[in-house]
């Protein structure tokens, strides 16, 4: 099916995740030409997009503004061009983390509290003490967010985070174990631990090779009980069905003392390296990086030809 067509692998991107989206896009190229199949490199830096003549399948690896947010989406169903992953709809309800967390409390996902502040005309403390997690509602791998502690560092944060728009998601600070599980075709994948060098899963501990900061630990399938592993999946799986997502996602959750799932996210366009988190849980159910590149795209394509 996919070795009559032409695939074009987008990366980059014009927002803020352009170095890591290079990183994924050209990891995929490499594996799907390694499968033998017709792949060429788009690099996307602005709104304008240019496809291969002939393209018959848009592989879309750019992360975050405009990749993950519904916007490429909708300019590729403009061209008739069939694209991978979640749709316009599913996109900017996952990305923009104010529709997501409605969308999680409507279907009973459990979720932090929270509260949307606008701070056009300032910063504004939320109706709980901290500890608080402060976060751009529309920005992804974590810019822009600040765990609160200490109330008095509550305005210096959110003066941050208000560089990215006017409104914020503050959520309540749930201590726990930084997890995250791989959706593929409605079935959750093994679950990933993540243990981050200071404790806290940030840009640099995400992406070390791009600051030589030290990098994250990594388990997979995490040492979690039957019981415990059965709900964070459950809780996964609920949070990508909620928002509609198709074909494949990742979904970050907190798992507290009590072990407690607690999902913060969905990512439609997780990272795509031979290392990154889902391709890690994949591998752990025997899919190597290739095949599930494959799996993708061949999904996606039955989908919206």
């Amino acid at each position: 099916m996919l070795s009559s067509i032409k695939i074009a692998v987008l990366m980059g991107g014009p927002g803020s995740e352009r170095q890591v989206s290079l990183a994924s896009g050209n990891a995929v190229l490499t594996a799907l030409r390694d499968l033998g199949l017709d792949a060429e490199p788009v690099d996307i830096t602005g709104t304008l997009i240019e496809l291969p003549p002939g393209t018959g399948l848009a592989f879309n690896v750019i992360h975050g503004t405009f990749g993950e947010d519904g916007q490429l989406q909708q300019i590729l169903e403009g061209m008739g061009v069939p694209y991978t992953g979640a749709g316009v709809q599913s996109s900017r309800s996952a990305f923009d983390k104010n529709l997501a967390k409605a969308a999680f409390v409507a279907a009973g996902v459990p979720t932090p509290c929270a509260e949307i502040i606008d701070v056009s005309a300032g910063p504004k403390l939320p109706s709980f003490a901290a500890p608080f997690v402060v976060k751009p509602p529309r920005e992804g791998s974590s810019v822009g967010v600040h765990i609160v502690h200490d109330q008095s560092k509550a305005e210096a944060a959110m003066t941050d985070a208000a560089k990215y728009g006017d409104d914020i998601l503050v959520e309540e600070f749930i201590a726990g174990m930084e997890l995250t599980v791989g959706i593929l075709n409605d079935q959750a994948l093994p679950i990933v631990h993540i243990i981050p060098p200071e404790g806290v899963y940030d840009m640099a501990s995400k992406y070390p090779w791009l600051s030589g900061a030290k990098g994250s630990q990594y388990i997979c399938p995490a040492d979690l009980d039957e019981e415990t592993t059965l709900a964070v999946q459950q809780a996964a799986l609920a949070a990508h069905r909620s928002l509609g997502v198709e074909i494949y996602s990742r979904v970050d959750v907190l798992l507290d003392a009590r072990n407690r799932p607690f999902v913060l996210e969905v990512n439609t366009i997780p990272g795509m390296t031979e290392t990154s988190l889902l391709p890690k849980a994949a591998a752990a159910t025997g899919i190597s990086f290739p095949v599930l590149c494959r799996i993708i795209a061949e999904q996606s394509y039955q989908l919206r030809k």
